[in-house]
């Protein structure tokens, strides 16, 4: 999948709002572990929630090192919760649907 488009990334923190974070970043920063666990969380969910604990001041450059070493997109960031998305390479296993924009459907007015 490329980059997400506005309308994507607002879909997809629809979704997440009722998810509960499944990574937490605390005092160890951004650790081979905590970048395993995700791994393990985006491969099982495709969308998830992380939560910093510690690192606060840093989270939105933590998030997007994250998101390169994981090789998934930040939908977003609300608080100090951060929402990570990486779709299943396989059509099969995909767990959450990205809506796309059809021909025609923009919303602007003519």
């Amino acid at each position: 999948m490329d980059q997400l488009e506005g309308f994507q990334r607002r879909h997809l923190r629809g979704l997440a709002h009722g998810l509960q974070p499944v990574v937490m970043i605390g005092k160890d920063g951004l650790s081979d572990a905590v970048v395993a666990k995700t791994e393990a969380e985006l491969v099982a969910h495709e969308l998830i929630k992380v939560r910093f604990g510690d690192w606060k001041d840093e989270k939105r450059e933590l998030l997007g090192e994250l998101a390169a070493r994981t090789r998934a997109e930040l939908v977003g960031l609300v608080g100090h919760v951060g929402i990570l998305f990486r779709q299943n390479r396989e059509p099969k296993k995909r767990r959450v649907r990205v809506p796309a924009r059809t021909r025609g459907s923009s919303r602007r007015a003519c």
